[in-house]
């Protein structure tokens, strides 16, 4: 049986280690975009830099993301509670979506969308290209313009 060549290629930044993140070691912080009861974690990579990266967003119940977009394209993936989301340039109830837990939402880049946690605590993981963007339709929504 003749030897498989195998080609190495150059690893991703912060995956050049085998390792496991256990949700006990995951560090929850503000950010700065965001609403200041809502979380976000950092799994791989850096968001503020180009390059791969994996987040988690915790929404606490009642909180709402307003209409907003990414310039990068992302990828959702439920892991607890239902994620409510909505497309569109204005926040419209009757225009979300729930996701249970193990969902998949793929969001283009640029799609105006917002969220809400409208049933209790929702976690995402988010994997994407960064660096991280959001951009809030209307300024006044921004908590970075406060």
């Amino acid at each position: 049986m003749p030897e498989r060549a195998t080609k190495m290629r150059t690893h991703q930044p912060d995956q050049d280690v085998f390792r496991s993140i256990s949700a006990e070691d995951i560090v929850w912080r503000q950010f700065p975009a965001f609403p200041p009861s809502a979380r976000l974690a950092v799994l791989v990579g850096d968001p503020m830099k180009s390059g791969p990266y994996v987040v988690r967003v915790k929404l606490p119940g009642g909180q709402k993301l307003m209409p907003h977009r990414h310039e990068e394209d992302r990828i959702y993936t439920v892991i607890s509670g239902v994620f409510y989301i909505g497309h569109g340039e204005t926040f419209d109830e009757g225009k979300l979506q729930a996701h249970a837990p193990g969902t998949v939402v793929i969001l283009p880049g640029g799609t105006p969308h917002f969220h809400w946690a409208k049933s209790g605590e929702y976690v995402t993981q988010v994997t994407a290209l960064g660096p991280i963007t959001l951009e809030y339709l209307d300024p006044r929504d921004d908590p970075r313009s406060s």
